[in-house]
């Protein structure tokens, strides 16, 4: 039996299947190692996303090559040549390939390569896991979307969305608190399609997790902008529960209406500054979480300042900034790219525009009292979340998994700042 070691790279999907893979070489006999040099095997969960990312995937496939390895998640069925050319002897699992895991691992062991990146019809709910963090419990519920964004490589790497079942789901949510976990993410691709082809839908399923009668919270992942005219009213109405977290990540990309149907979002501005609207209405401190891409090929300088004016009319929480890459594969990469220089300029006055509106939007926060659940270990110490999903760091000796009530003190670009509360 192998000693294997499991690291992975990109979205909460990514972190996911990693888990869900060390779970199946545990119970494939096999042991998991904490690091690359003490093991007989590497496998490394990739992503696609952005040039930047793909390159740091590439450097690292490369440092790993000198064992057996399996390069596993997105880049591989997006970009099989190139994941060859830095590791031509590596074995490569798609993303929805995990059941193939231990075939593939094992083939591995023994010196042949294997390339499994067509997609099983194993689900990936009720899977075997080994949890990155013991306190929250990422639990997948769909693969694909139904977008057809010319930018993105995702769609090329997962596929057509493909829900997981309601009940199957929460009875993974159940077992994810019995399990000790006191925040549970529920994610996939596009959360905002899940269940269209299944005929359910997000809003039931949020429901269906809330009516788990145990003491967690839920974060509800990433979702695009386009889904919302069907099931923003449902979807806001179950979010009015203690067991959700007030949070929601929708990436318009752009602010411009001709950028967006050039980029096939499916969305305007208006059907992002209406649910932002719409909850702030409703619940008034609520955490809202976007995308920018700066330096799309059809982006002049006057859609540019209507992603800035979109920006400052909104005023997003977090904004996950990112300067367009040309991604192969994709329609968008066939057009007439901007000056990198240009790009830069322009990425530039965003940055400085997003960490103004993140000061001004933590600040707010300073003064407030109540409950945090700390629920993330970094290199800093462990940081928790309240109600808004807002990151917060104390002083004080905390322990993963607890609940305290915080007094906010201050804040930075980043964070909220703390102390216990007597």
């Amino acid at each position: 039996m192998a000693k294997i070691f499991v690291e992975a790279y990109g979205c909460s999907a990514s972190f996911a299947d990693s888990e869900m893979i060390s779970g199946l070489i545990l119970n494939g006999g096999h042991t998991l190692s904490d690091n690359s040099s003490d093991s007989d095997l590497n496998i490394v969960v990739t992503c696609s996303v952005k040039d930047s990312t793909a390159n740091k995937m590439m450097y690292r496939i490369n440092s790993l090559k000198s064992k057996p390895l399996i390069v596993a998640g997105c880049l591989p069925k997006a970009e099989k040549e190139n994941v060859e050319k830095y590791s031509e002897n590596a074995s490569l699992l798609g993303p929805n390939s995990l059941g193939k895991t231990l075939q593939v691992i094992n083939s591995t062991l023994e010196g042949r390569k294997q390339i499994a990146l067509e997609d099983t019809d194993l689900s990936k709910v009720g899977l075997p896991k080994v949890r990155l963090n013991p306190t929250v419990g990422i639990v997948e519920i769909a693969s694909g979307c139904m977008s057809e964004c010319t930018f993105c490589q995702t769609k090329l790497s997962k596929g057509d969305l493909s829900s997981y079942r309601l009940g199957d789901i929460v009875r993974q949510v159940q077992t994810e608190i019995k399990e000790g976990c006191k925040e549970v993410w529920l994610t996939s691709t596009d959360n905002g399609c899940y269940g269209f082809d299944i005929g359910t839908d997000l809003p039931s399923l949020v429901n269906a997790v809330s009516e788990i009668p145990n003491d967690f919270m839920i974060r509800v992942g990433m979702m695009n902008p386009m889904y919302m005219p069907r099931i923003k009213e449902n979807l806001i109405e179950s979010f009015d529960n203690d067991k959700v977290f007030k949070f929601l990540h929708i990436p318009v990309q752009s602010g411009s209406d001709k950028v967006l149907n050039d980029m096939k979002r499916g969305h305007t501005s208006g059907t992002f500054r209406e649910i932002v609207n719409k909850v702030r209405e409703k619940f008034g401190d609520f955490t809202i979480s976007t995308d920018i891409i700066v330096g799309f090929p059809t982006e002049t300088e006057k859609e540019f300042q209507k992603t800035i004016a979109l920006l400052d009319e909104t005023k997003p929480d977090v904004v996950n900034l990112s300067k367009y890459s040309a991604r192969p594969g994709t329609d968008a990469a066939e057009l007439d790219q901007i000056d990198a220089v240009e790009v830069k300029r322009r990425t530039k006055i965003i940055f400085e525009q997003i960490s103004k509106l993140s000061m001004e939007s933590n600040q707010k926060w300073i003064g407030w009292k109540g409950k945090v659940l700390f629920d993330e270990m970094t290199e800093e110490g462990i940081k928790g979340r309240n109600f808004a999903y807002k990151p917060i760091a104390v002083e004080d000796k905390v322990e993963l998994g607890q609940s305290h009530t915080v007094e906010i003190t201050n804040a930075t670009v980043k964070r909220l700042i703390g102390k216990i509360a007597s």
